[in-house]
């Protein structure tokens, strides 16, 4: 795909358009999540995968990753406000796919209290 860096759309594209990617927004929504948690909500996805996605994400300023001094030591990602801002996305993805393709979320809902947070 030839990349425009001046066209919103693409800038926009480049960055949520891989794969797993508004699957983690999504689920990251809902709330902070550890590793672990997100591994078993995204079924399939390596964890090679996981860590590559987040490790994008955070570098994109999308999602943040916290690090408490525990042992042994817990990490908890969350969306930054930058992520946040993609919630609506996904809600207008959610209803297209309801509505002209007959698709219907099962527990993979985006809480709309997440996009006044």
């Amino acid at each position: 795909m030839a990349v425009d860096d001046t066209c919103p759309v693409c800038r926009t594209a480049e960055i949520v358009c891989g794969k797993w990617t508004l699957l983690l927004v999504r689920d990251l929504a809902e709330g902070r999540s550890r590793f672990c948690e997100l591994e078993r909500s995204l079924e399939g996805i390596s964890p090679r995968t996981l860590s590559l996605r987040l490790r994008a994400l955070e570098e994109e300023g999308i999602v943040a990753r916290h690090t408490y001094p525990e042992v042994p030591p817990r990490v908890e990602y969350a969306l930054t406000e930058k992520g946040l801002a993609l919630v609506p996305l996904i809600e207008d993805m959610r209803s297209y796919g309801e509505r002209w393709l007959g698709a219907e979320c099962g527990d993979a809902v985006v809480p709309a209290v997440a996009v006044a947070a």
